[in-house]
């Protein structure tokens, strides 16, 4: 299916053209000054936290200065009067109701419920501000809503579309871990790494640990291998013994020395030699990997 997503963001935010003198009509848009109380923030906002030292900054500059760049909104009609709703501009928004603005400089837009998304989610992800959950919600909100493709969210925002798949999956993950991700106690890298585990459960222990510790990211991806390695292992009872020369047994023994574990197998599968750790317990898999990693 084609998309046409995009199409009517020119009429929001036009196009800069080289060369060409740029019509009046395009170049100037009526800027009218709006009562504050009338205008309603945009359902359509990705970002939910604001970094309020910025927030501050921002208010006294507004305070020194006033709002030097127009808010976009949209009109709403109203049984009990005329209402805007927040487009884009929301930083300065709170700005101006932070130092006590009774009017603020607009442009009225008319566009739809999926402009004011994709306006809303350009100006935050262009400009960084928002979180890595803040993100997968837009992302996956723009593909469940509006049935984007990913290629088609990621050509929206300007990265690959791996980048957008790999933002959605932390959708995935246990809500108190997405919580933590949304408050930055812990990097989109950890997050990342505790997606590697084979169950949400041993995130959960991962996530713990991590918050407890201090764990940096490559901590938590070596915590993470060691869990997913350290699985319970059932026991089967094969007629067929695994075919056994002299030769695999000494060097089975001469691996079982160097690793000092006691529990492994050395056995010839389709001509060629197979070797099986069986773990018996957390302390062999981190003696293991200190083994490897001096």
């Amino acid at each position: 299916m084609k998309q046409t997503f995009g199409k009517g963001m020119e009429s929001l935010i036009p196009k800069k053209t080289s060369g060409e003198p740029v019509s009046s009509e395009i170049r100037q848009e009526p800027i009218f000054y709006i009562e504050i109380e009338k205008i309603k923030s945009n359902p359509y906002q990705p970002r939910k936290n604001f970094d309020q030292d910025s927030l501050s900054a921002l208010a006294d500059s507004v305070r020194e200065f006033g709002i030097l760049q127009p808010l976009l909104v949209s009109r709403i009609e109203k049984e009990t009067g005329t209402e805007y709703q927040l487009i884009a501009g929301e930083r300065r928004f709170l700005a101006a109701k932070m130092v006590g603005l009774n009017q603020v400089p607009v442009i009225v837009k008319d566009p739809t419920d999926k402009e004011k998304l994709e306006v809303a989610l350009i100006e935050n992800v262009q400009r960084q501000d928002l979180n890595a959950i803040e993100k997968a919600e837009a992302y996956a909100r723009l593909q469940q809503e509006f049935n984007f493709l990913q290629k088609d969210v990621a050509k929206l925002c300007g990265k690959s579309r791996e980048a957008v798949a790999n933002t959605v999956r932390l959708l995935e993950l246990p809500e108190e871990i997405k919580i933590a991700l949304r408050e930055e106690r812990i990097s989109e890298g950890h997050a990342r790494a505790m997606l590697a585990a084979s169950d949400a459960q041993k995130q959960r222990i991962i996530f713990v640990k991590t918050m407890r510790d201090g764990l940096n990211v490559r901590e938590v991806e070596n915590l993470v291998a060691r869990l997913n390695i350290c699985q319970p292992v059932k026991k089967r009872v094969s007629a067929a013994q695994p075919l056994r020369k002299g030769w695999v047994k000494a060097l089975e023994e001469k691996i079982r020395s160097a690793i000092g574990i006691k529990n492994i197998k050395l056995r010839m599968e389709g001509g060629r030699p197979k070797l099986t750790i069986f773990f018996n317990s957390q302390k062999e898999v981190d003696g293991l990997f200190k083994k490897l990693n001096p």
